[in-house]
Order: structure tokens, then sequence, then C-alpha cells
């Protein structure tokens, strides 16, 4: 689901007009499940893949406050950021490094057969990824106390507003707000709004029309001039 999508115009006003009406204390609980909801609508089979993410990040969380050896915190944060740095690796340079291995066993006369993955790269994977990563960072310096309630701490891996273009939040900065009671606040809202129309605005008037151009110079170079490419 596209943030500049029919489904996304029908989705989020439905979310933000059930969000005002839910009793503060289940508002999380809306949230996380319109989150997974949102992210499903890509590939549904990787929701395993951000629930595997959370599940560790939030067990070594804790595992880090609990640790009381400077080498149990620092064996329980290896364990994030490996399960962590290896599931984008896989997904985002596998390919790129069997390739590569495969091109300098070839220069150098010992051909060797690599293998590949078919898997398309999740959606949004480097942004949970480095998320929850610097989650259990923040931890490990006691900058950051663990988060005890399951629930809250998957939202702040999924929430569906930041999930798929970001920008990286800190868990010091967003996991408070889930615990906050925000009323209705016209002001607010059509202030938020037109933040809203604003960056549709230039991503579909301004940026789509422009990328027409561009795609057309990036997909076909051959015969073109330098100014082409200095435009593009």
């Amino acid at each position: 689901m596209l943030f500049n999508s029919y489904q996304f115009a029908i989705f989020f006003p439905l979310i933000a007009v059930a969000y005002f009406l839910t009793p503060y204390r289940f508002r999380w609980a809306l949230l996380l499940a319109a989150s997974y909801y949102f992210y499903m609508c890509a590939i549904p089979e990787y929701v395993l893949l951000l629930l595997s993410a959370t599940t560790i990040d939030y067990c070594m969380g804790r595992a880090i406050a609990r640790a009381t050896t400077e080498r149990g915190r620092f064996s329980c944060l290896i364990v994030s950021l490996t399960a962590n740095l290896g599931t984008l690796f896989f997904f985002k340079y596998f390919n790129f490094f069997m390739d590569s291995v495969s091109a300098v066993s070839g220069a150098i006369g010992v051909p060797m057969a690599t293998p590949s993955s078919s898997w398309l790269l999740p959606v949004g994977l480097s942004f949970y990824t480095f998320q929850t990563m610097s989650y259990s960072i923040d931890i490990y310096r006691g900058q950051l106390q663990p988060e005890r309630h399951f629930g809250r701490f998957a939202l702040y891996v999924s929430f569906f507003p930041q999930l798929v273009a970001g920008p990286i939040e800190r868990s010091t900065n967003l996991l408070p707000q889930f615990r906050q009671n925000f009323d209705f606040d016209y002001e607010r809202v059509v202030g938020g709004l037109k933040l809203m129309a604003w960056g549709l605005f230039k991503k579909i008037v301004i940026a789509d029309q422009l990328a027409i151009l561009v795609d057309a110079v990036y997909s076909s170079p051959e015969g073109l001039v330098g100014v082409h490419y200095v435009v593009a």
C-alpha cells in the first residue's frame, strides 16, 4: 500500500477516526493492528520477518538490562546485531556478494558456481532493522530502560507512518509517545493534513512527472550526450 494510493486514502482516515474514538488504553492495539495490516498488504509472508526481528530485540533488550556482567551484556548485544545485520545482508547483499565471488574466481582462473537467492527484498527491511538495532544499542549504553510491554515495542518497530519510508526513529523519542493520551486538536490535525497534502503534491505532481523524463534517460542512455545526463 503506497502513501499515494487510493487504498491509503481510505485506510488512513479510517484509522485516524478510529484512533480518536478508541479509549486511551487500547489505542496501541489499534495502531499495532493497523501497522501489521499495512505491512502485509505488500507480501504477507514477510510479516514473519518483522515479528521475528521484534521478538529477538525485545528479548535481547531485556536480557542486556538483566545481565550482571559486561561480558553478558555485550554478548546479548552481539546476538541482536548479528540477527539484524544477518537478515539485512541475506536479503539485500547476498546476490551481490555471490556475484562478486564468482567474478573474482573467474578472473583468477578458478571458475566457481555460486548460489543465488530469488527472495524479494522485504518492504522497509532497512528501516526497521536499524531501528531495532538502535534500541538494543541505547539499552547497552545505558540511555534507555527496556520496554516491558511487548505490544508497544512491536508498535515501535512496525509503526506504519514511518515503516516503509522512514525516518529511522530513536526509541527514546517514539516509544514514550505511545503512552501519552492525545486528544483531538483541530489546529494540530489541520496542520498535519496540510503537511501531508504538500508532501503528496511534491510526490505526485512534481517528482512523478519529472521521473518520466529522468527514467527515459536512465533506461536508454545509448546515443545520448552529456547534456542529457546533466538534465536527468
